[in-house]
């Protein structure tokens, strides 16, 4: 039967509409799993308040200043014979001047490079040797400062390191891949600028790339609220059972009915739902943490604006928190089942 192409197209727009409209899988698991576990306790349901998030400072409170050094053209007509004139020409055209912090970073680990080159290939008499040690010894300097603005200030950079209020759906973290490679690659970067040797321009030429790749997504600020708001749900539902625990009745020669049910619950909507999510939260904290952690370290950017984030998020406290609520969690269910007799595993 033919179906009219205007009758697809409403019906795809209604079915996309309707999913955009569904809660947010994880904000579900933990609502259902709270009210399962409440109604078989005969409790009142856990609450939780959203904790107020430290926020990702502004660019104004971020950004390091950076002064304007150019090599007059007279000068740089002399480095045709060393291919560094057209880069530098490029970079004092209107378009030059104009461009955004990451082909800026890109333009400057270039014209080190080449900058490299040139007192490697000049002449020993070129007149303009010495001033290329100048040149390069005030560019070498800069480095830092041109990579931590690009970083904390540029749009798709600062996006995701923004806490962004939704969690990622059971599952599906977009972003993970994009944010570790570009992440580490910037912390290739530093470590060079650190070490004051070059980089060469294939991966000076990747910043473009990454930035690109990192548009669509709020990776960081994303994994942050997502275990932000699994740790307040796990110390609620937590201290809801342990409120509880006195009045649960079970073990050798006791009705075990409830206790049953509980278990239930626990491997139906724990097991098999949330653990899984928890568990890919940690783990990915801990792969992309140890290149933020060098990259927004506060002491090597000279930057204090940037500390009580660093400290909430990158240096662990979050995440502590996080992991003692989980274990918390698990320790709760490994006492009852010991307490009632239930085997572990056994579902």
């Amino acid at each position: 039967m033919y179906t009219k192409p205007h009758i697809l197209l409403n019906t795809l727009v209604i079915l996309l509409a309707l999913t955009g409209c569904e809660p947010n899988s994880a904000k579900r698991s933990f609502n259902t799993y709270n009210d399962r576990l409440a109604n078989v306790l005969d409790t009142s349901p856990a609450t939780i308040n959203d904790d107020e998030l430290e926020a990702f400072p502004e660019p104004r409170d971020l950004l390091l200043p950076v002064e304007d050094i150019r090599i007059d053209l007279l000068d740089a007509y002399e480095l045709r014979k060393c291919g560094l004139f057209n880069l530098i020409a490029e970079r004092n055209s209107i378009l030059g001047k104009v461009q955004d912090k990451t082909r800026q970073l890109r333009y400057e680990l270039i014209l080190l490079n080449g900058l490299n080159h040139c007192q490697e290939t000049l002449p020993d008499d070129s007149e303009v040797l010495p001033m290329l040690a100048g040149f390069k010894q005030q560019k070498q300097a800069q480095l830092a400062h041109h990579l931590w603005n690009m970083f904390t200030t540029e749009k798709e950079w600062r996006q995701q390191l923004t806490i962004h209020h939704q969690p990622f759906e059971l599952g599906l973290f977009y972003g993970f891949d994009e944010s570790l490679n570009a992440f580490n690659h910037l912390a290739y970067i530093q470590q060079h600028i650190q070490a004051g040797t070059s980089i060469e321009e294939k991966q000076a030429d990747r910043l473009i790339k990454h930035q690109e790749q990192l548009h669509a997504h709020h990776y960081f600020g994303q994994l942050i609220f997502s275990i932000q708001l699994s740790t307040l749900w796990l110390d609620s539902i937590t201290n809801m059972l342990e409120k509880s625990e006195s009045a649960l009745i079970c073990g050798p020669n006791r009705n075990q009915q409830q206790a049953e049910y509980l278990s239930n619950v626990f491997y139906k909507f724990f097991v098999n739902k949330l653990q899984p999510y928890l568990a890919e939260l940690d783990s990915q904290y801990q792969q992309i943490s140890p290149a933020l952690s060098e990259l927004l370290n506060p002491d090597h950017a000279k930057n204090q604006a940037i500390t009580p984030y660093y400290e909430k998020y990158i240096s662990g406290e979050l995440h502590d928190q996080f992991r003692q609520a989980t274990l918390k969690h698990v320790s709760f269910w490994q006492r009852t089942f010991k307490r009632c007799n239930i085997k572990v595993g056994i579902h």
